[in-house]
């Protein structure tokens, strides 16, 4: 049996069928939910339900609390429909979905960006395989039938038609089971797979708010593909990136923010390290990367935050941004969940 879910305020709709959760579906059918990790862990994809009867799965106390849940959030990514239901999620805008496919890819180079960081051009079968939003992921499809998310570092201005790829930024978790891979046997040429488009981490181009670009580690590479579509596109809206890191070598493409500032006037860079040692000289601003928001931005009410990177700096974000007037419909975010946080 399929039910219809409706989502507000847009007034878009799509069918869900029996044992489908909500996101699964508005995903197939081009309907861009917000979501994460798609496993109940990162909170993403919360949303409030306004009418109908859901069944919820199995997931993290951290994504959603017994308090939100009385208050009627559900996660999409958990939820499945047992009537027709109503959802309310402010992102939800617009037709603008791009159509998910499945293809292979060859690596085309692998470069260290940093010690654990490595960046990893892939080749795509053809620009028609591959249309996205600067922001959103690719998913590694492996053997085993698992899979591993990466965002995507460059805008789709960028894709050239006669060879068409798209560059990743991998951080190396030893032990697992892919990053191993990739700072260990992998080669030029070899060829993978992938799915993508994914995730409903875009910029909103019908607001003109100044922006807080927040980025800890890795979580600059969709950053990086929003800075490069806005120069693109001539949009001059006052941007602030704070990338945050343990080390100064944890920011490890400075010298391209730097120069893209240069492109960009209306781009300021805040770097941010936690943990420097004597022998990193640093003299930068120290503490934690979304603090530093608040020392230089106590009131965020008129101001859009797209925050990308670990679970603690997005949750922690969330959570004190709205404490300073940040409205909650003016937060996008790209948790990057890994297979540990999950558990």
């Amino acid at each position: 049996m399929a039910f219809q879910v409706s989502v507000q305020p847009s007034g878009r709709s799509f069918n869900v069928n029996e044992g489908e959760t909500l996101l699964s579906a508005g995903i197939r059918q081009g309907i861009s939910l917000p979501y994460g990790c798609k496993d109940g862990a990162c909170g993403s994809c919360k949303c409030h339900k306004l009418s109908g009867d859901i069944q919820m799965s199995a997931y993290q106390s951290k994504a959603l609390s017994d308090e939100e849940l009385a208050k009627g959030m559900v996660l999409t990514c958990r939820a499945t429909a047992l009537s027709d239901v109503v959802i309310e999620s402010r992102q939800v805008t617009s037709a603008d979905a791009f159509p998910i496919r499945k293809m292979p890819v060859r690596i085309m180079s692998l470069e260290k960006l940093s010690a654990d960081v490595m960046r990893i051009v892939l080749q795509l079968p053809s620009t028609e395989n591959m249309q996205y939003h600067a922001g959103q992921y690719v998913e590694f499809l492996l053997r085993d039938g698992s899979r591993r998310a990466y965002s995507i570092a460059n805008a789709p201005h960028t894709i050239a038609a006669g060879a068409p790829m798209v560059e990743l930024h991998i951080r190396h978790m030893p032990g697992g089971k892919f990053t191993d891979h990739v700072f260990g046997a992998m080669k030029d040429k070899e060829i993978q797979r992938i799915e993508a488009p994914f995730g409903s981490f875009y910029l909103r181009e019908d607001s003109d708010k100044p922006m807080v670009l927040l980025a800890s580690g890795t979580g600059f590479a969709p950053i990086k593909a929003l800075l490069e579509h806005m120069q693109h596109k001539n949009i001059q809206r006052p941007a602030r990136l704070y990338w945050g890191g343990r080390r100064p070598s944890d920011i490890y493409m400075s010298d391209w923010v730097t120069a893209q500032m240069a492109l960009m006037p209306n781009l300021q860079f805040i770097p941010v390290v936690s943990d420097a040692l004597p022998e990193d000289h640093w003299t930068g601003r120290t503490g934690f990367v979304h603090a530093a928001v608040l020392q230089d931005l106590p009131d965020l009410s008129a101001h859009q935050v797209y925050a990308c990177g670990a679970p603690v700096v997005i949750e922690s974000a969330q959570r004190d941004y709205a404490a300073h007037g940040l409205p909650a419909e003016e937060f996008f975010a790209d948790s990057f969940t890994s297979e540990a946080d999950k558990l």
